[in-house]
């Protein structure tokens, strides 16, 4: 099926025997996906900090960026990143669709993040700051190890929700698999097959996802 719908077709009804536009499209999103994760648990991670910080500027900083991102469609902040940001800064496309989507994610895993770190026992840090650590040093080394190891369901979650709304990026012309499916549909009229293979798509790398969060977390679980 994959191969059924190609990148060329002689009269828009034949197609050939190239690679499939929903696989090129799949790929896509697979990097775009990949990209978006990484920034956003390293935004997250910073957010979830500043959330807890003892400067009220930095933590009022903080809880208006992630209220401000959380309480807007993410498909506006799309189009103002690409059309507003992405014209000033010359962003293409998929640096425009990864950012948007980095940023909206990552002030959901920011929050997941401050969960995290209010799990874990105080003490902790006061032990470690008796031992001479620095708060930072102390927060690398001993609270966010622990932290990470807790929200590890809650950030699988999060971040299948990101590969499922990575589908808005084709607003902005981004070939990703919905864009492709998309251009299927309005080629062949088979709307149902290629919707089928496009949730299909979306299906398998959230399930990927999905098991090697739970292999992660009985590897954590046994190393305990």
């Amino acid at each position: 099926m994959l191969f059924y719908y190609g990148t060329k077709f002689a009269d828009d009804t034949t197609p050939s025997l190239h690679m499939g536009v929903l696989m090129i499209g799949f790929v896509l999103t697979l990097k775009i996906s990949v990209v978006a994760i990484i920034f956003a648990i390293l935004l997250g991670t910073i957010l979830g900090i500043c959330r807890l910080s003892s400067e009220p500027v930095t933590r009022g900083i903080a809880f208006t960026f992630v209220e401000l991102i959380r309480n807007t469609p993410l498909l506006v902040q799309i189009y103002i990143i690409y059309f507003f940001a992405g014209s000033m800064l010359r962003l293409s496309a998929f640096a425009a669709g990864v950012a948007a989507l980095a940023i909206f994610e990552g002030a959901y895993v920011g929050e997941i993040v401050r969960a995290g770190i209010q799990s874990i026992n105080k003490g902790q840090m006061e032990a470690a700051r008796s031992l001479g650590m620095s708060y930072a040093k102390a927060m690398r080394h001993i609270i966010l190890p622990q932290a990470f190891k807790r929200i590890i369901p809650p950030l699988a979650g999060q971040f299948i929700s990101l590969i499922k709304d990575s589908s808005l990026v084709s607003v902005i012309a981004l070939a990703d698999l919905m864009f492709q499916g998309q251009q299927a549909v309005a080629r062949t009229y088979s709307a149902f097959e290629i919707y089928f293979t496009v949730a299909f798509l979306y299906l398998i790398l959230t399930s990927t996802l999905s098991m090697a969060t739970q292999y992660i977390e009985r590897r954590l679980s046994i190393s305990d």
